[in-house]
């Protein structure tokens, strides 16, 4: 009896102790063997209970005497409170899972009304797109209107030098062109201020020739007219070099005359220096395509830009002298011309020491007009190879204050001062805002740099300079010129802020899929008579096929601390406004509330922009436009920042 008592309340236990077993984060239980004697722990982790097995035949681990006793808990009382425990757990763990099946319900609903809004801005969107693209396409037309303005000035160009009959040639037309080289270059017995003259004419048709491979639509230009220009221009170059000896040689001719005379040479001297060193420059460029593979010390002109002009140093032997003979001037003209002494000479046998031409030390005067941001590089010219070079010239030092430059030359020819043509890219930077009617300011900040650029009609003009945050004048500032002759004067100051198509390999830029740039430039300068735009850190963070700007509506000059920039982002075919502010922690693509997607930037703006703002954008000179698109592009300003 007493075994089948013992056997029948060890099974009735057995479901509790296996619950207990069980749910191993809330009790721990073991049994414990002392010879006949068998216990069972059972509690917390933390505080263990020991329960006696029934017909283990002993008792638990006899507690420490104390002055009082304590009350012994049954049995029953310990699988009252193992099962009161269990039921908490287990109602704890339902409460739990019907609090995550509640959040992951309520996330789930969230998103399904997020994609459903999401479907219907997208439908609405493609719903009312032809509608706003045809309106874009009205607005664009300013752009092929300004083109036929240029065409049209052009034409006028051409009927101004026919009806001029000036004896100069039409540079676009080869065989007057011809006929114009062919006929200096024959003609001798010319004079200093005839020689001046005409090479005047000479940097002019350069320049003329240059301004048409530049504003020329590719469209118009056949691939034989680009290389006529190309030759045309080479060949006049080439043609103020060999009248600069001539001249040249007239002064050192005339050396014997008063002394007046001498420093009226002098003077104009100084000006055929400045205007053939300007031609010589051009002279040596080399063409727009990187080459694969560049010999030491040989320049990357991709890379480097020559500054400054180019100075021609030489050794020259003096002409034959005018002699006064029975009130007669007699001088010897020699058929060879002026002759250069080589230094040093080809044949060194007849001199005893090694030393005996040691490099030459020169020092240069840097033009007041060019900017150097670093130490300027001088290098060589090597007519052999028709490339600057860097060996050759040692012991260069610069003190910029007094603009001047020493180096020491191994042999003489042309020297010029070259620097990164990337120095001010990338961009730390940049803002582009209405000023006036048809008015803006461009502003671009870099490491070295801050350039303010102003645009009105067809026309830009540097406003201002800052160089370590103080203003520096530059003789460019307060002109106005027409874009691309005002890109290259910015260009030879060294304000280089102008990629060319070769400049990726030399900076670590942002770039972004040339028609969202084209479609962004395009449409910002629509909009830039009403609205500013300005550089927003996050567009380094999206990815290439889309680009992030600052907007805001802008009808007044008053500065504000504070200005409300609204976030943009553009794709080429939508444009859509961002939760996300400049100051916020991360990016994020999603949707500012209560607005929509668009097509364009310009229905975009629409959406929180002043009836007058629009009106302002709608009147926007054609030309304005256009030149405000041309400075845009020509900075790639969401590529190069």
């Amino acid at each position: 009896m007493r075994q089948a008592g013992r056997r029948a309340t060890t099974d009735s236990a057995s479901p509790v102790l296996n619950n207990v077993i069980k749910s191993r984060s809330y009790f721990t239980a073991k049994r414990v063997g002392l010879g006949n004697n068998s216990y069972l722990g059972v509690g917390r982790p933390s505080s263990q209970q020991w329960l006696s097995l029934p017909g283990s035949g002993g008792q638990g681990p006899k507690a420490k005497k104390s002055g009082s006793k304590k009350k012994k808990v049954t049995k029953a009382e310990r699988l009252k409170l193992l099962q009161e425990e269990e039921e908490r757990r287990l109602k704890e763990e339902e409460e739990a899972r019907l609090k995550y099946e509640k959040e992951e319900m309520e996330r789930l609903e969230i998103q399904r009304i997020e994609k459903e809004k999401w479907h219907q801005l997208e439908a609405k969107d493609l719903e009312r797109r032809n509608e706003e693209l045809e309106e874009l396409y009205l607005l664009e037309r300013c752009f092929p209107e300004a083109e036929k303005l240029k065409q049209e000035t052009r034409l006028l160009s051409q009927w101004k030098h026919y009806i001029q009959c000036d004896g100069s040639p039409d540079p676009s037309v080869a065989q007057e062109m011809n006929t114009f080289i062919s006929l200096w270059k024959e003609k001798t017995n010319e004079t200093f201020e005839e020689v001046i003259e005409k090479s005047k004419v000479v940097l002019n048709l350069i320049e003329k020739l240059k301004f048409i491979l530049l504003e020329t639509p590719p469209c118009d230009l056949q691939d034989k007219n680009i290389i006529q220009y190309q030759e045309s221009i080479l060949q006049l170059q080439e043609l103020l070099h060999l009248k600069f000896s001539v001249a040249t040689e007239i002064l050192l001719r005339s050396s014997a005359e008063e002394e007046s005379e001498a420093i009226k040479y002098e003077r104009e001297m100084k000006v055929l220096s400045e205007i053939v060193s300007a031609a010589q420059l051009l002279l040596v460029e080399n063409s727009s395509e990187k080459p694969d593979f560049f010999e030491d010390n040989v320049v990357d002109l991709c890379q480097f830009t020559t500054l400054g002009g180019v100075y021609h140093l030489d050794i020259l032997e003096l002409p034959p002298q005018c002699k006064p003979v029975m009130g007669w001037m007699i001088v010897e003209i020699l058929k060879e011309g002026l002759q250069k002494y080589t230094y040093p000479p080809e044949t060194t046998e007849d001199f005893e020491t090694e030393n005996a031409f040691p490099p030459i030390e020169v020092t240069l005067e840097v033009h007041e007009n060019v900017i150097f941001f670093e130490d300027p590089v001088v290098v060589r010219w090597d007519a052999e190879g028709k490339h600057w070079r860097t060996d050759g010239i040692s012991n260069v030092s610069y003190k910029p204050k007094e603009r001047l430059v020493t180096f020491s030359l191994d042999t003489f020819g042309p020297v010029t001062l070259i620097q990164d043509a990337h120095i001010n890219m990338p961009y730390q930077s940049w803002e582009l805002r209405p000023l006036d009617v048809n008015k803006v300011l461009l502003t671009v900040t870099t490491v070295f740099t801050e350039i303010q650029i102003q645009i009105k009609e067809n026309l830009c003009m540097l406003s201002s300079i800052k160089l370590k945050d103080k203003k520096h004048i530059s003789i460019l500032e307060g002109t106005w010129m027409t874009p691309i002759p005002f890109i290259i004067a910015l260009k030879e100051a060294g304000l280089n802020i102008f990629p060319t198509r070769h400049s990726h390999f030399y900076v670590v830029i942002n770039n972004k899929v040339p028609l969202v740039e084209v479609k962004a430039y395009r449409q910002m300068a629509l909009l830039s008579s009403a609205f500013a735009f300005g550089w927003s850190k996050w567009n380094l963070l999206c990815n290439s096929t889309k680009v992030v700007f600052k907007v805001r509506e802008h009808l007044t000059e008053e500065c504000t601390e504070n200005p409300n920039w609204a976030l943009l982002m553009f794709s080429g075919d939508r444009a859509q406004r961002l939760k996300i502010k400049e100051e916020s922690e991360a990016f994020s693509e999603a949707l500012k509330e209560e607005t929509e997607f668009h097509s364009t930037l310009y229905h975009m703006v629409k959406d929180f922009a002043s009836e007058e703002a629009m009106e302002k954008v709608r009147s926007s000179n054609c030309q304005f436009v256009n030149s405000v698109c041309h400075m845009l592009l020509s900075t790639r300003l969401l590529s190069y920042s």
